[in-house]
């Protein structure tokens, strides 16, 4: 596989690579691998590559997807794809809406290469915590605040707890010149917290 999710996170873009010892062809494989597959996983294309891809080792990037909702209402039919924001975000009142321009602005600090310590979870062991990314953008959609965000690879849960952040920022809680200073302190105690697994979602993995 490209990669790992944590548990309750989605892909719409996972992709896999494997040795196949078969007549069939592509198209076949796919129908008859999605005839056993449970019905929350689905292949939607096969394609035959070189020996020497790997689904890893040859990504340059991924998209993640973070999908918040701050609707007056339960949103019964996407609860399980996204974040309904808590009190501590909303702060008691439901109908304050997230600054959307001070999240943008906020963000705008960790686009680039950067250590991004700060935002991986105390139990990762990974050794290397510089990370490069090429985009980020957090726009509204009616009731839904979409967060997306493009780079060459994550740290364990960095995504979710850059979106608990932005949230700090977006209500006012915090202001946005601060993520400068969270990024710069490679503290995870600095940054704000993490975000529901169910709101994120793998789009993308990008190998040119």
């Amino acid at each position: 596989g490209a990669g790992r999710t944590d548990a309750g996170v989605h892909a719409k873009g996972m992709v896999a690579n494997g040795f196949l010892d078969t007549a069939l062809t592509p198209e076949e494989i796919k129908v008859y691998a999605n005839h056993y597959l449970p019905d929350d996983i689905c292949i939607r294309e096969v394609a035959v590559v070189s020996e020497r891809f790997h689904a890893r080792l040859n990504a340059k990037g991924k998209v993640y997807q973070y999908t918040c909702y701050i609707g007056d209402e339960k949103p019964v039919f996407d609860r399980m794809y996204t974040w309904v924001l808590p009190e501590w975000v909303t702060n008691g009142t439901p109908d304050r809406m997230p600054d959307i321009e001070a999240m943008q602005k906020a963000a705008g600090y960790l686009i680039g290469t950067h250590d991004f310590k700060s935002f991986c979870s105390s139990s990762s062991q990974v050794e290397n915590t510089v990370r490069t990314i090429t985009d980020i953008t957090i726009d509204k959609a009616g009731d839904m605040i979409h967060i997306r965000i493009s780079g060459n690879g994550f740290l364990y849960n960095m995504v979710r707890i850059i979106v608990g952040t932005l949230m700090k920022i977006g209500l006012g809680i915090w202001p946005e010149d601060c993520m400068e200073s969270i990024l710069e302190a490679k503290d995870r105690t600095k940054a704000g917290p993490k975000a529901e697994a169910k709101g994120l979602t793998l789009v993308e993995i990008k190998y040119l």
